[in-house]
């Protein structure tokens, strides 16, 4: 069995974890589908089903195993980037794996930085006033977490940040997608391309979704 230190285990971890966090963005942004109903509407419903997500157990649960995921697959990234820079014994000022292959493939690590720093400003944002702030209540008594996001996607400033991190988790999610399978052992010819097929549409509307909601708020509201 390999052992947890092996560059395979790693990637298998990496690529777990990758795949449970792309169906935590989906989930995350059906939810998120709720602010843009009509704003008297949005306000109730969107607070109501924060409510819900804090209190309910199943949930929490959940949410343990995403932030572990997230500061697993966080680790991984590193560690497997810094191991393949030191493996490099030699050097060349012309490095021809630029012309095999896409840029954002070879700017994983960056592109990660930017989504984790994102991530602790987005946790930052919603998560610690909405979790140990003091909220105001909507009428139904819940804390009106939709107003903290409303005011947030009316700053151009955030809304700005914002759009560069989700581009950054296209680009990530372009080759992550792709990749994560093929760690798996899941790589075959005949379906390579119907995987690459589904990670592109899947990168695109997940891109398109989570960037539609602030500009149409920034734009409506």
């Amino acid at each position: 069995m390999l052992g947890f230190s092996s560059t395979i285990s790693r990637k298998y971890l990496m690529a777990i974890t990758g795949l449970f966090l792309c169906l935590f963005l989906v989930i995350h942004l059906l939810g998120n589908f709720q602010l843009l109903l009509p704003e008297d509407e949005a306000q109730l419903q969107y607070n109501a089903y924060s409510a819900f997500l804090s209190g309910n157990i199943l949930v929490k649960i959940i949410a343990y195993v995403l932030y572990i995921s997230i500061i697993l697959h966080s680790i991984d990234a590193i560690y497997l980037s810094f191991k393949s820079r030191k493996s490099k014994k030699t050097r060349y000022r012309y490095d021809a794996r630029k012309r095999a292959s896409k840029w954002y493939s070879r700017q994983m690590m960056l592109l990660g930085v930017i989504l984790f720093a994102f991530l602790v400003i987005h946790f930052y944002d919603f998560w610690y006033p909405f979790k140990f702030g003091e909220l105001t209540l909507d009428q139904q008594g819940n804390k009106d977490l939709y107003q903290l996001v409303i005011a947030s996607f009316q700053n151009i400033g955030y809304v700005a940040w914002y759009s560069v991190a989700i581009l950054a988790l296209f680009f990530h999610l372009l080759h992550g997608f792709f990749s994560a399978f093929r760690s798996l052992g899941l790589y075959h010819p005949y379906y390579a391309q119907i995987i690459k097929l589904i990670g592109v549409i899947f990168s695109l509307l997940i891109c398109i979704g989570y960037l539609g909601i602030p500009i149409y708020i920034f734009i409506s509201r």
